[in-house]
């Protein structure tokens, strides 16, 4: 819970200064957060991580 909130912030501030301040680099840092908190899930699994990689991709 507390994760999911902290994503929502992070994308309430990037969102008001994406708007205010004209950059687009702001409207990326929601993406960016995401991809690395993904990351950061799979790393923790105590498998190798490519296995890791593999298997989440090969579920169908």
């Amino acid at each position: 819970m507390i994760i999911l909130i902290g994503l929502l912030v992070i994308t309430g501030v990037s969102l008001f200064l994406g708007l205010k301040k004209n950059k687009v680099i702001f409207l990326a840092i929601p993406f960016l957060s995401i991809f690395l908190y993904f990351l950061i899930q799979i790393i923790m699994v105590p498998a190798p991580f490519f296995e890791t990689v593999k298997f989440i991709f090969s579920l169908s």
